[in-house]
């Protein structure tokens, strides 16, 4: 049998490999397979990031178009801003100059209107003498028709007493005349006069108007300021009311953001706990990205507001609740301060117990009331 097995060609060894090589053939066609699936995938993967890539830069391009375009229109809105501003100033310089005109013409009017009752009484005078020598005259000329008839049959000594009042007769018609001369005369004063009033008057009239008309541009330039301002504080609550989202303590009461003072201190202290510095450097986040967008000659100041509760202070470094209230929101300032705020854009005030927004007497109430409050404005 050892003979048999030596003598053997190696035939029966070719099934097997016939097998591992149908085997690898096999595993090579899977992993070719595995391969090409493998490709495809991260080929449809690839093209769906291409496209997502391609929408993305789409994306950016137009709000790279956008952006430039309200950068343009913020840069038209501040030139006209500044023109405003300077339409202002004029007509504030216009407003004072014709000020001091309707003074002067006032007091001119004042002055004439003197010189007018001045003149009336002079007149009244030079008429009341006028008919006193009138009257005189009339005697006279009786007295002279009286005697007229008697001169023929008179004596030497009598014409010369007639000569004489006949004399005295024509002086008192020439006074007469000098007199009615002198009315004339202040008659026609009284007249220019009047004509002076009249236009002093008038050009009195024509600067109320001016003035009223610049008083209506002061009005509306005012009224743009203000719906400047008003949109600054819309932007500025949308910034402040998305990063302080979800904080229960924390609310809005008409235009003011209400921190409770126990979010930001420990009781009856004023030292900022860490929570509460982190909730401020919030508010200053929102501040300073809209200081940056509000032109430099829109006045505004974000105000501080500090209060208290009603209950009385018994005892630490505070005497009363005015005292707490100021030294709190002063607290909060100066960490406004140090977290970026401009200082000149910063108000504060203590408050103490004044304004409860909360009338009650109970803990909660309590609570409420004690309280810092942020309020974009002017100064």
């Amino acid at each position: 049998m050892s003979r048999k097995r030596s003598g053997s060609n190696g035939l029966e060894a070719w099934p097997g490999y016939v097998d591992a090589l149908s085997t690898l053939l096999m595993v090579t066609i899977f992993v070719l397979l595995v391969f090409v699936l493998a490709e495809a995938f991260l080929s449809s993967a690839l093209s769906g990031s291409d496209n997502t890539i391609a929408q993305l830069r789409d994306q950016i391009a137009q709000l790279t178009q956008s952006l430039s375009m309200e950068t343009s229109k913020d840069t038209t809105l501040t030139q006209e801003l500044s023109a405003l501003n300077a339409q202002l100033a004029s007509a504030q310089a216009a407003n004072a100059g014709l000020s001091q005109q309707v003074s002067a013409d006032a007091a001119t009017i004042t002055n004439l209107q003197s010189q007018g009752k001045d003149l009336q009484a002079q007149l009244s005078d030079a008429q009341t003498q006028a008919a006193a020598s009138a009257g005189r005259i009339s005697a006279l000329q009786a007295q002279m028709d009286a005697q007229a008839q008697a001169q023929a049959n008179a004596g030497p000594g009598l014409r010369e007493q007639l000569t004489a009042q006949t004399k005295i007769s024509s002086d008192a018609l020439a006074q007469v005349a000098l007199l009615n001369q002198q009315i004339a005369a202040m008659r026609a004063q009284l007249a220019a006069l009047a004509q002076a009033l009249d236009a002093a008057q008038a050009a009195d009239a024509k600067d109320n108007v001016q003035i009223a008309d610049l008083g209506k541009q002061l009005n509306e330039a005012l009224a743009r300021k203000v719906e400047e301002l008003q949109q600054y504080q819309s932007v500025f609550f949308r910034a402040l009311s998305e990063s302080l989202k979800g904080e229960k303590n924390i609310k809005v009461v008409g235009d003011r953001f209400v921190f409770e003072s126990d979010v930001l201190f420990p009781v009856d202290e004023a030292t900022i706990t860490p929570a509460g510095a982190a909730e401020i450097a919030q508010v200053a986040a929102a501040v300073t990205e809209i200081a940056s967008k509000i032109p430099p000659d829109v006045n505004w100041v974000l105000s501080v507001d500090g209060y208290a509760d009603a209950q009385p202070i018994t005892g630490g470094p505070f005497k009363s609740n005015f005292d707490l209230s100021s030294a709190r929101a002063l607290a909060v300032l100066d960490l406004l301060i140090a977290d970026g705020v401009p200082e000149n854009r910063l108000v504060t005030s203590g408050m103490g117990a004044n304004n409860p927004i909360a009338p009650g007497n109970t803990p909660a109430d309590y609570a409420q009331n004690r309280r810092i409050e942020f309020r974009l404005t002017t100064p």
